[in-house]
């Protein structure tokens, strides 16, 4: 390690470490993590050790691998639209850049947008360490933010998306990605899942663009089949034969995904929900919520 500095921003007034060149801009006081986590590069979402993926994830990957998006690559191709400007760099940030950069390649690829990659663990994507319940920025810093796969695994949601809302300039563009019927995938980082409309009511004091299903019912079914089997046996070594087994009998079943994905049905039977929305003055209210409901369980 070897370096500290020394946030600028009001909301700080402590050093922090600098990892492999990343700054850690955490809250002691109110993350789940310590500077320790980092310092000492322990395991946290994803372990900061490891060399890629191994031999094992990427057989694994290559036979079938949990996801599907349908309509991540268009929602962020319009996110890139609407946050570009010909006259200034946009600035994005990412909340959970993860390990995969893959799926924000409509981002990479626009000149005019400047990427600032977050997350809570250490790796080549991530450009500083901070938790999404305190962001360590200013007020309208931003004109864009993402959090894909992300909100799903935080304690307290509400204040992530709070926070979102306070760094994002006026008018700036928000897209979500959670997970609805998918199981605990996040070991004990896995906490809420979020219906449609419940996912809308966290992003309340946003006005929608689009939003509906991400990932249809025929991933959502494939995900509680394998866990279905994998909940029989304890040993690891059986966890990995039944999820195998899992995934070659049931890969199948996500190609309805694309036929089923803009029905209403798969609102309410969905792996996947995304939201993409602009940074409002006003509050959609709880009356306006359940008036919204687009699923087929209407009563």
């Amino acid at each position: 390690m070897g370096e500290e500095c020394r946030c600028t921003n009001e909301r700080c007034a402590t050093q922090f470490p600098i990892v492999d060149g990343v700054p850690v801009l955490i809250s002691e006081k109110t993350s789940v993590f310590t500077f320790a986590d980092f310092t000492e590069k322990r395991k946290t979402f994803f372990d900061p050790n490891a060399n890629g993926r191994s031999v094992r994830e990427r057989i694994a990957r290559l036979l079938y691998e949990n996801s599907s998006d349908l309509k991540a690559p268009s929602a962020l191709s319009t996110f890139a639209r609407l946050v570009s400007t010909p006259s200034a760099m946009a600035r994005v940030l990412i909340i959970g850049a993860g390990t995969n950069s893959e799926a924000l390649a409509p981002l990479h690829t626009t000149a005019s947008i400047e990427l600032v990659a977050t997350d809570v663990s250490l790796n080549e994507n991530v450009s500083i360490i901070c938790d999404g319940h305190d962001l360590p920025f200013d007020d309208e810093t931003f004109d864009g933010v993402i959090a894909q796969g992300v909100l799903e695994h935080v304690v307290d949601p509400y204040r992530c998306v709070d926070e979102m809302h306070r760094v994002l300039r006026r008018d700036g563009i928000v897209f979500s990605e959670t997970p609805f019927i998918q199981q605990v995938h996040g070991g004990r980082y896995d906490f809420t899942r979020f219906t449609h409309l419940g996912h809308r009511r966290l992003f309340r004091r946003f006005e929608e663009i689009e939003s509906g299903a991400s990932a249809g019912p025929g991933l959502a079914l494939s995900w509680s089949y394998q866990y279905f089997l994998i909940s029989f046996v304890s040993s690891k070594t059986l966890k990995r034969a039944m999820r195998v087994f899992g995934k070659l009998t049931s890969f199948w079943w996500k190609y309805f995904d694309p036929y089923l994905i803009d029905r209403p049905g798969a609102l309410d039977a969905a792996s996947a929900l995304y939201f993409l929305g602009r940074k409002s003055d006003t509050v959609f209210s709880d009356r306006q919520l359940v008036d919204s409901y687009r699923g087929a369980n209407q009563r």
